[in-house]
């Protein structure tokens, strides 16, 4: 139980000032904006933002709701009040079944508590040794490629990351099942897609097509993660150095350990969670490469003057950073985590304005990555803008595509590491050519998509020579 927090109101001289209401669209009888929403998530938060300013009201079928672009009012609610919110039901309420009570979606004392217990496994050298298992992975994917191949390499990214996820949260032992779960990720996340758009929540047991591999889905996942638990129990875990070993062996204040309950929903939440925001990543700089081809020919360069004709190592990527700004670049125009929503348990106030319990809020990286204020021509790929010390001048919630405050993305650093491993690799080797007749648009689920994937024929480049490839 998420138990309710006092609100840490700013000081206020004038009670009556609090009277009015936010800027924002009227939308329609009981439907208030709602349609508009579902039509386009992405277009509808932009105008919002461009027509009525930073703070902008509006109401979705009777969720009073705010979407919050200015710095100050983000800060507010993610770090300075971030007790006072929760995860809103509007996104997270079709999932439960998924993630359990995961650090993603649980609240209160349990997350802390999980939190505190997950946090040293993303912290420190140890992740450093992932590096050679994401290469030898993206190898293995590039050994069954060749020039002129046409893939989609969103699928193609997908199926890496999920590989990458098992291996370095398992180690070794789901090779075994990697195809089942590939099938069964794929379920989980198309029903995933479907219920974001709907308006109300069907319960999982109503036999629709979509339910029935859902929950086929997570039942094989379920087994997968139960199994390799039990083996762990069974055989010890002292000397293994993937994730799930580091969890089983984490203890709390009291030395009190995860329960197999608690492994099952972490254990899920990482290899469901993890994959597919990295996956999108790499997916959304390979189309901007595509379109870009002098920036890739740039990153080629980077490449050959660094890494030369060897495979590259965690070691090399403090030198990489024209790639690490290409990177940067395309989560700032495509970030994963386009929106993010939380639900206030109590009163609270914003500048003028003071907002009743269980109002929606929500800031938009989509929107924040885009605005004018922060980045010159904001429409534009330009990965030089983080060669010159960008990061560090702009707002602190003006570029945030890991979110921000307590509850920011526990895996950050083992996601730009897995991110630039992966698109080193296979930019020694290949270039990318978009499929001009197949039209890329992003689609807003929870994550933000390729419609449609991105398609491209390969181009051989051969940076790394076949028998060092080998060595």
């Amino acid at each position: 139980m998420v138990e309710s927090h006092a609100v840490v109101s700013t000081a206020r001289t004038n009670r009556g000032s609090f009277n009015s209401r936010p800027p924002g669209p009227k939308g329609l009888p009981v439907l208030g904006s709602l349609l508009d929403f579902a039509r386009d998530q992405l277009g509808f938060f932009t105008r919002c933002a461009r027509e009525y300013g930073d703070l902008v009201e509006f109401n979705l079928a009777g969720w009073r709701s705010i979407l919050l672009s200015g710095s100050d009012d983000i800060e507010q609610v993610l770090v300075k009040n971030h007790k006072n919110f929760v995860k809103n039901r509007i996104i997270w309420r079709h999932v439960p079944a998924v993630f359990g009570q995961g650090i993603l979606t649980s609240e209160g004392e349990f997350w802390q508590k999980q939190r505190r217990l997950a946090a040293p496994a993303f912290a420190g050298q140890q992740l450093l040794g992932y590096g050679s298992d994401m290469v030898n992975l993206t190898r293995g994917m590039l050994d069954g490629w060749k020039s002129d191949d046409v893939r989609d390499i969103h699928s193609e990214m997908m199926a890496l990351t999920l590989r990458v996820a098992a291996k370095t949260l398992f180690d070794s032992e789901v090779e075994q099942d990697i195809v089942d779960m590939d099938h069964a990720v794929d379920d989980i996340t198309a029903e995933m897609a479907a219920r974001f758009k709907r308006p109300t929540v069907i319960p999982d047991w109503v036999p629709l097509p979509g339910h029935v591999r859902y929950r086929r889905g997570i039942r094989t996942v379920e087994r997968v993660v139960k199994r390799i638990i039990a083996e762990r129990r069974a055989n010890g875990f002292a000397n293994r150095n993937d994730f799930l070993s580091r969890l089983m062996a984490a203890r709390d204040e009291n030395g009190q350990a995860m329960s197999d309950r608690q492994l099952r929903d972490e254990a899920v939440t990482l290899l469901l969670a993890g994959h597919e925001t990295t996956a999108l990543t790499l997916s959304w700089t390979w189309y901007l490469l595509g379109q870009h081809p002098e920036i890739d020919r740039r990153v080629a360069a980077e490449l050959a003057e660094t890494v030369g004709n060897r495979l590259v190592t965690v070691d090399d990527l403090p030198n990489l950073k024209f790639t690490e700004s290409v990177i940067l670049e395309a989560m700032r125009l495509y970030p994963p985590a386009w929106a993010i929503g939380r639900e206030s348990l109590d009163e609270f106030e914003l500048g003028a304005h003071r907002f009743k319990p269980g109002t929606t809020v929500f800031m938009s990286p989509w929107v924040l990555h885009r605005d004018p204020r922060y980045f010159e021509d904001p429409e534009t790929f330009v990965p030089d803008r983080w060669m010159s010390g960008l990061a560090r001048k702009l707002p602190r919630y003006a570029y945030m595509p890991f979110g921000g405050g307590p509850r920011i993305c526990i895996g950050q650093r083992f996601a730009m590491i897995e991110a630039t491993v992966i698109l080193v690799t296979m930019a020694q080797q290949f270039s990318m050519e978009l499929q001009r007749y197949r039209e890329v648009t992003p689609f807003p689920s929870i994550t933000l998509r390729p419609k449609g994937g991105v398609w491209a024929r390969l181009q051989e480049r051969a940076i790394v020579s076949s028998v060092d490839a080998q060595s």
